[in-house]
């Protein structure tokens, strides 16, 4: 499985495999699909995954686009540091 990820700025790139199949690419990196199945547009993502059914090619292209935003990560460290990281309060000497 491939860990790779690609700055946001770094947009989907759409080629027509066939006259009802669309792919995309980000990077280099297969990003996932659209096929057309006469009625409507299905969105598959990079691991086959269906993402939803929509009826314009438009609507499909932005589902996946939405779909491969990275996610935004939390916060380095924590709210609460293990215990072995937290200082303990010492008694002042004389």
């Amino acid at each position: 499985m491939s860990t790779t990820t690609f700055p946001p700025s770094d947009p989907l790139t759409w080629k027509q495999a066939d006259t009802d199949v669309h792919v995309a690419t980000r990077g280099g990196e297969f990003a996932g699909f659209v096929e057309f199945d006469g009625s409507a547009h299905l969105v598959r993502d990079n691991h086959g995954a269906e993402l939803g059914v929509f009826d314009s090619l438009d609507d499909a292209f932005r589902a996946l686009e939405d779909a491969n935003q990275p996610s935004r990560r939390g916060p380095v460290f924590p709210s609460m540091l293990p215990r072995a990281w937290r200082r303990r309060t010492r008694r002042a000497r004389a």
